[in-house]
């Protein structure tokens, strides 16, 4: 399922997380006729059984007390009822206390993590990573704006991500326009379904997601309420594994059942409808030609496969890649960069023969082992593990090889950028949350202060997409297979006959025809076996979301042997979708720490980028304000220009420790320090270890350690040590 664009995804918040919250719960599964069992948490429900229990023996206590002292009870009997009333007391707030480390140790609602979320996101602002849009009028939500360093690290992860995939991949890259005519969306579904479900303030007309809704109430109920029963912990966590299949009247229901108004006004909610999250325009002067701003990239690839399978010389498999702005109105924007209405994604469309999903590469990756989190332990309550991808594939649990091939490539690239490999997992959806035409889906999820964030969808689609343009078109998009030798193949052929058809459903001939057509082989041929026995049969027809009644004379049905030269197909599709400000907001997150200054007395904050995606490559300093300082720092400086690294002067008068607090806030790794006209020394920052090098190799080990031709451990290996003590902070 593609990030933030599929609609099926759009219409569901993050899968209840069963790592965090394990409980009997019964997922809907619209698919599968038995409900899926998960086991529940013994510990948490015991525990909050317990404190139900206790929290009744209190009170039943204090009313035993205050029976003593209104009958006047002598003085013995009624300390001896406040001693035990004590006692429970103190019992109680044990219970609660595990109870409530329980709670915390999952993750939700920590403030520890609300604390170093505000502390990453405060200083991301106040150095100009991002900011919000349109500050001066008082911003709009889902917006926001680059500075320089963010900028500096987006275009950095995007190089690299050309790289790693389009030309080590050798893919095709497009590049399509944002707006996209109503047609091609109709097509791809987007205009039908691409909705989530929203509610109004009736009072002030203010919107609201109606899931998000739900979810907080939820989540806020079991993280905080300790006095909650056992019995209602474990409902409130059915509604939130299940509320993703819920239809309006459903969500609508438990939004009244709880007494759920909106949040700022605590005004009554309007009933939950579909809101479609797609920027609604108009193409051309006239207004005739309706619009919208794509909400995904993809479909500009699949409406140009012919033009692009006929440039490869048309050969499968390819792949065609495009990074590209795209655009959802969400009804209620949060989660700073997780959750925008502009924003830029990355995707590849690997185009294969459905009968051969091996990858020719795939040996390059099958010993991998990271964690992995199959549907069957999502189910059991299970943990994400270790697993080797070579037999995540050879065992089934990943549907194919071409599948399994992106898998390792999207671990590898996201580890190099920066990604903590133990906060990085690929969650394999569950039945009920993939569409029907889909073989297999995983999600690549970073955990964040907001819990695992789902930042690549990677997803075996079938030949859902192309199939779709070919109809809504009419122009086939299809593969050839030249055979050899001429093969003898039995086909099927399924002639309806029109005019019969017309008679019978006049307006509606051409969806019956289209469903008609549309038939496998197993149904043809049951339905040619019904016709030849009843005359007749009940055919559904999807496009009506009715049944019709199919008469004998109205279709015909036949299987015919033919030679042939070539075989004609349409290709599946393996999806990567990266969102890229997800990817970047969990790669600050994981970079950024504090560590205490010099003299002890305050924490400074520091970005750990690798030198691959830093903003700036390398800071130089000339010691103190001294121009033959300044004209070497000036060399130095053209130096690396000319090799193509990024990198700043400071020549204030501002203390060279300062300097070094000031440019590890930013993430930068290396700093130059002139204070000589011959040697300078190279700073390192995670280690603060410092080597000295002459005028003229300065710019060469900075590029060659940026460029991962050194390691620092090269450099500290092959240079001699300088001591930092007297110059850091």
């Amino acid at each position: 399922m593609r990030i933030f664009s599929t609609f099926v995804f759009h219409r569901r918040q993050q899968i209840f997380n069963l790592r965090q919250f394990q409980t009997t719960t019964i997922l809907r599964n619209p698919i599968s006729i038995a409900p899926i069992q998960i086991p529940m948490d013994a510990t948490e429900q015991s525990l909050r059984q317990s404190l139900s229990e206790k929290s009744s023996s209190v009170e039943a206590q204090g009313n035993a007390v205050r029976a003593l002292k209104a009958s006047r009870a002598a003085k013995p009997d009624i300390d001896a009822a406040i001693e035990q009333l004590n006692k429970l007391k103190l019992e109680k707030s044990t219970v609660e206390k595990e109870l409530q480390s329980i709670i915390s140790s999952s993750g939700n609602g920590s403030l520890n993590r609300e604390a170093f979320r505000k502390a990453v996101v405060n200083t991301l602002e106040r150095r100009l990573f991002y900011i919000p849009s349109f500050k001066i009028y008082s911003g709009v939500a889902g917006l926001f704006d680059y500075g320089p360093p963010g900028c500096a690290i987006k275009s950095n992860v995007l190089s690299f991500w050309r790289q790693h995939f389009i030309l080590e991949e050798n893919m095709l890259e497009v590049d399509c326009p944002c707006v996209t005519p109503e047609v091609v969306l109709k097509a791809s579904g987007h205009v039908d379904k691409f909705t989530d479900l929203m509610v109004k303030d009736e009072k002030t007309g203010t919107c609201y997601r109606a899931d998000h809704l739900l979810k907080d109430y939820c989540t806020e109920k079991l993280e905080k309420d300790l006095t909650i029963s056992a019995e209602k912990a474990a409902e409130l966590k059915d509604v939130l594994a299940v509320m993703e299949d819920f239809s309006p009247e459903q969500l609508g229901a438990k939004i009244r059942e709880y007494g759920i108004t909106a949040p700022d006004t605590k005004n009554p909610l309007s009933d939950p409808y579909p809101f479609n999250l797609m920027f609604q325009t108009s193409i051309g002067p006239s207004g005739l030609i309706p619009g919208y701003m794509r909400p995904e990239t993809a479909q500009g690839i699949f409406v140009n496969f012919k033009d692009l399978y006929y440039y490869n010389g048309k050969k499968l498999p390819f792949a065609a890649a495009q990074i590209g702005q795209a655009f959802r109105n969400e009804i209620s924007p949060r989660q700073g960069l997780l959750r925008v209405r502009e924003f830029t994604l990355a995707e590849i469309e690997h185009f294969v023969d459905p009968e051969n999903k091996s990858h020719p590469k795939f040996s390059d990756v099958a010993k991998l082992e990271f964690l992995m989190f199959p549907r069957e332990e999502q189910m059991s309550g299970q943990s994400a593990k270790k697993l080797c991808l070579g037999e995540a594939v050879a065992k089934g649990t990943v549907n194919n090889e071409t599948l399994g091939y992106f898998i390792g490539r999207v671990y590898l690239f996201l580890t190099r950028l920066g990604i903590d490999k133990e906060r990085l997992r690929f969650r394999q959806h569950l039945a009920n949350e993939m569409a029907h035409y889909a073989a297999d889906c995983w999600d690549a999820e970073i955990e964040s202060s907001y819990g695992w964030i789902e930042c690549v969808g990677i997803a075996d689609r079938s030949a859902y997409d192309l199939r779709a343009h070919s109809d809504k078109s009419g122009t086939p998009l299809v593969a050839e297979e030249k055979f050899a030798e001429p093969k003898e193949v039995e086909k099927l052929v399924i002639t309806p006959v029109k005019k019969e058809l017309g008679l019978a459903f006049k307006g509606n001939q051409k969806n019956v025809v289209e469903s008609l057509e549309a038939m496998n082989e197993e149904e043809a041929m049951e339905m040619k076996a019904t016709l030849e026995s009843k005359g007749e049969v009940e055919f559904y027809v999807c496009t009506l979301k009715k049944s019709v009644n199919i008469k004998k004379n109205m279709v015909s049905i036949s299987k015919e042997k033919k030679k042939e030269h070539q075989r004609v197909f349409t290709p599946s599709v393996i999806e990567p979708s990266f969102g890229i400000g997800r990817i970047i907001y969990c790669l600050y997150e994981h970079c950024f720490s504090t560590r205490p200054s010099k003299a002890g007395d305050e924490q400074l904050n520091l970005f750990r980028f690798p030198p691959l995606v830093a903003p700036i490559k390398c800071t130089v300093f000339p010691l103190v304000q001294n121009q033959q300082f300044e004209e070497a720092a000036k060399v130095i400086s053209k130096e690396l220009a000319s090799v193509g690294i990024s990198h700043k002067i400071d020549i204030t008068g501002t203390s060279i420790g300062k300097r070094y607090a000031r440019t590890d806030e930013l993430g930068v790794p290396f700093a130059i320090t002139v204070d000589s006209d011959t040697s300078v020394t190279i700073r390192e920052r995670d280690s603060k270890d410092q080597v000295r090098v002459t005028l003229k190799e300065a710019a060469s080990v900075v590029s060659s350690v940026s460029e991962g031709k050194m390691t620092w451990q090269d450099v500290w290996a092959t240079f001699p040590h300088h001591s930092s003590a007297a110059a850091d902070e």
